[in-house]
């Protein structure tokens, strides 16, 4: 039978659920078991899609093109899985799904209502979508997370909860449990651990018809056991299952502290599941990966150069694919977040210390990284910055439509064409080096773009991204794009030095370019971030930490291979320089 764990929260929303249901699905991998998740959001909108990043952060993309929650990027990366789009569900998609039945007849007449039309449709949906493989060797997962997004309590949530208290009942106590992910704040002026709305968020579920089996306090500092004893006595749960879970150096401890307090052992007879009792290689590796990103000496700097930048999560999977990288050659990351906008000479006249001070975190970084994004707010910035890179030979790396507007930096100045441009910000443009694709719907905004895994060809054996890539013939990754390079100039950069190295299938769509005579001047058209995982990092990511840190040339030299030092061990402790370990591809 299929186990189920729901994942909820309580007092405050952004409390940390998603970094925990993963890492109780990592705990439970680590053990044998197969396991999937299923993010539910209870807002209307059908995907996250049409999202601004301000909003709930990133927008993730998976294969098979489905816009979703930056969650599902946190379960990718933890479990090592590819989900798809129905993985992701939202009050939208279950609202279409019923109205859609009930315009083809299917309710035969009946009166359709929130109960029980709305909450049959949640538990099939979560029922159906649990059993789809997602370790791509087309085995039935055994376990499958479901994190509930927003706060116990939220008007919109009511029908998910509605659904799961009758679920318990439908899959039998033995294939459910519950998790609930409360805060216990502590107030500066005292420092006491407070115990209170744990209590009270507890008491609220439990009137919805929701026993937590588990409540995971967050908190600054590790719980005290009076605290702990306190919550038990309240909350009508055994010391035991309290589980804290407290600010730690880096989330990858988090499957780590849950492990020590025994999760495991608990959902094991919780939930009558067969767990492997032998030593656990998967665990191992994340603990000589959280021991060494605690200490790291070196440092590496990158300048992110986007509009979001006020927000860190809406950069999220950028900033994790960094670090992934950062981590693989043994550097401690620093991010630089400028504002593009603050790069243009407009914020000169009208803040010169705003602009003075980007301009000096620019020219301080090691590399330079452009991120995708949408609309004319701060392209300028953005071109200002990549101009600013090649020439003074800075390590570079564009994203979308950071590499776009490489593109147009470039027959801007070397090409001498000053009105060069994308046509989404001047269709009036003579030389548009960057057009809208034929399939893009102007009129519709959700869905439209090019989206999910394509494959990307290399059209040459020489290129510095192929060798990154594993020396491959091709590579299949993550786009998210309405416009793309104009294939009909291409000849024009091509003549210059300036590469077209990766194009897509038909060879009509530019893919990766690349610049002669720069150490690391490097643009992709899809987004390689959605599939970096942190024993596996993104080779153009890997490349730009690589330059940056003056090792890329050393690294091409060996054949693409790290270092002893710089490559996990399969034994327990720590790796040092003099373990003896095999040199092994980094990636692909």
């Amino acid at each position: 039978m299929m186990k189920y764990i729901l994942v909820t929260g309580g007092v405050i929303s952004g409390i940390g659920k998603g970094i925990i249901a993963s890492s109780v699905g990592t705990i439970l991998k680590s053990c044998g078991l197969h396991v999937t998740a299923i993010k539910i959001d209870p807002y209307i909108n059908i995907d996250a899609g049409t999202f601004s990043p301000y909003e709930h952060g990133e927008v993730f993309v998976l294969d098979d093109g489905g816009e979703v929650d930056l969650d599902l990027g946190n379960y990718e990366r933890f479990l090592d899985i590819r989900l798809t789009k129905d993985n992701n569900l939202t009050t939208g998609k279950i609202y279409q799904s019923v109205i859609n039945k009930e315009r083809r007849g299917d309710y035969l007449g009946k009166t359709v209502q929130v109960v029980p039309h709305i909450t049959d449709a949640i538990q099939e949906w979560v029922m159906k979508q649990a059993k789809v493989p997602v370790d791509g060797d087309e085995i039935e997962p055994q376990v499958c997370v479901i994190e509930l997004g927003g706060t116990v309590g939220d008007i919109e949530s009511m029908p998910f909860i509605e659904a799961f208290r009758q679920f318990q009942f439908k899959v039998k106590r033995e294939n459910f449990c519950n998790i609930h992910v409360s805060l216990i704040p502590q107030p500066s002026a005292t420092g006491e651990q407070k115990t209170k709305p744990t209590q009270n968020s507890v008491r609220e579920l439990r009137g919805l018809g929701l026993s937590p089996d588990l409540i995971m306090c967050r908190c600054t500092t590790a719980l005290e056991n009076s605290v702990k004893e306190k919550i038990s006595m309240f909350c009508h749960v055994e010391p035991q299952q309290v589980i804290c879970v407290h600010d730690v150096s880096s989330i990858y401890r988090v499957p780590l502290l849950l492990e020590d307090q025994g999760v495991v052992g608990y959902l094991s007879s919780r939930l009558n599941m067969p767990i492997e009792t032998k030593s656990r290689t998967m665990l191992t590796k994340w603990k000589e990966m959280s021991d060494r990103s605690d200490r790291l000496l070196e440092q590496c700097s990158i300048a992110l150069v986007g509009k979001y930048t006020k927000f860190s999560d809406s950069y999220a999977s950028v900033i994790k694919a960094l670090e992934h990288s950062a981590l693989a050659i043994s550097h401690r990351l620093e991010v630089k977040y400028i504002d593009s906008a603050s790069l243009e000479p407009t914020t000169l006249q009208e803040e010169p210390v705003k602009y003075h001070d980007a301009w000096q975190k620019l020219c301080s970084a090691d590399g330079v990284l452009v991120p995708g994004g949408f609309g004319v707010r701060g392209t300028e910035g953005k071109i200002h910055a990549i101009n600013w890179a090649r020439k003074q030979r800075k390590p570079f790396l564009g994203v979308c439509l950071g590499m776009q507007l490489a593109v147009c930096e470039y027959a801007r100045n070397v090409l001498g064409w000053p009105d060069a441009n994308s046509t989404e910000f001047d269709p009036e443009s003579k030389h548009p080096v960057v057009i809208d694709m034929p399939e893009h719907n102007p009129g519709q905004m959700g869905g439209t773009m090019r989206l999910g895994k394509r494959r990307t060809i290399f059209k040459t054996s020489n290129s510095i991204m192929r060798k990154l890539y594993g020396d491959a013939e091709y590579v299949e990754e993550r786009h998210r794009h309405r416009f793309e390079v104009n294939p009909e100039l291409k000849s024009h950069f091509e003549d210059k030095g300036f590469r077209f190295v990766g194009q897509d299938v038909e060879g009509e769509r530019m893919e990766i370019i690349e610049l002669d005579d720069h150490p690391y001047f490097v643009g992709v058209q899809y987004h390689p971030e959605f599939t970096s995982r942190p024993i596996k990092p993104s080779p153009p990511y890997l490349g730009l930490l690589l330059a940056a840190a003056g090792k890329l040339q050393g690294y091409l030299q060996k054949g693409c291979r790290l270092s002893p030092r710089d490559v996990y061990s399969d034994r327990s402790g720590s790796s040092t320089p003099d373990s003896e370990i095999s040199e092994i591809p980094t990636c692909y």
